[in-house]
Order: structure tokens, then sequence, then C-alpha cells
């Protein structure tokens, strides 16, 4: 697992907030803490719990809710759902979905991500 951390801002129906995110390719999903889902969207019930491994001693992390917002990185928007777990140790953690979906890379050595702005663009077919 390896991670890089960046400040992102997140945008919702209810208004933005920019929060330190965690880039991680060992998170399959991405998560997000409630208190900040709170302040700018509205949550949506999942249809069932999802439960996630932690690193932490096997404990297991549960998401009840979830949200939809887009966020913002290097004046570059994109969009995703996000689990919302309590007690979620960082604000925002961005996953592999996530990174998958937009072809996003983390470069390691540069301690950044790499975005390829052509995957932004809206293109209708």
């Amino acid at each position: 697992m390896s991670v890089i951390q960046k400040r992102v801002k997140l945008v919702g129906s209810k208004g933005t907030r920019e929060v330190d995110a965690l880039f991680d390719s060992g998170a399959t999903y991405s998560c997000l803490r409630p208190d900040v889902a709170r302040e700018i969207d509205i949550s949506v019930p999942l249809p069932e719990p999802t439960v996630f491994g932690s690193v932490k001693n096997g404990d297991l992390l549960t998401a009840n809710e979830a949200v939809r917002l887009n966020f913002f990185l290097k004046d570059c928007r994109f969009s995703d759902e996000f689990m919302l777990i309590p007690d979620l140790s960082e604000e925002l953690i961005i996953g592999a979905k996530t990174l998958q979906a937009w072809k996003m890379k983390l470069d390691f050595e540069a301690d950044d991500v790499i975005i390829d702005p052509r995957v932004t663009k809206l293109r209708l077919m």
C-alpha cells in the first residue's frame, strides 16, 4: 500500500470544503468522514451495509451511507461516490476505484498525482 496526500476541494449541493485527501492505492473505495459530507451534501442510505477491512488489527469499518460529490485537483474536476465511514482516520481517502476510473497515476518519487486532462473533458458520441 502506498499513499500520497494532496489538498482537494469537494463540491456538493450544499456547498464546498477543502480537505486533505489521502490518495491510497491500497483502498478499494473512496471514503469520506460523515461530518465532512453533511456540511456539503445530502447522504443517501446504501441498499445494505458495506463492510471494509482495516489495517489496524483486523478491525472492520462499516458504511451505511454514501454521497456523490465533485472534487477538484489541479484545477481539474472529477466526480465519484464516497462511502461515509464513521471514525475514519482521514477526512477523505481516494481509493483505487476512483483512481482507475479517472486514470490517475500516483508518482511516489515526486509525491504527486498525475492527471491526464483529457479524461476530464465531456465527450458526447
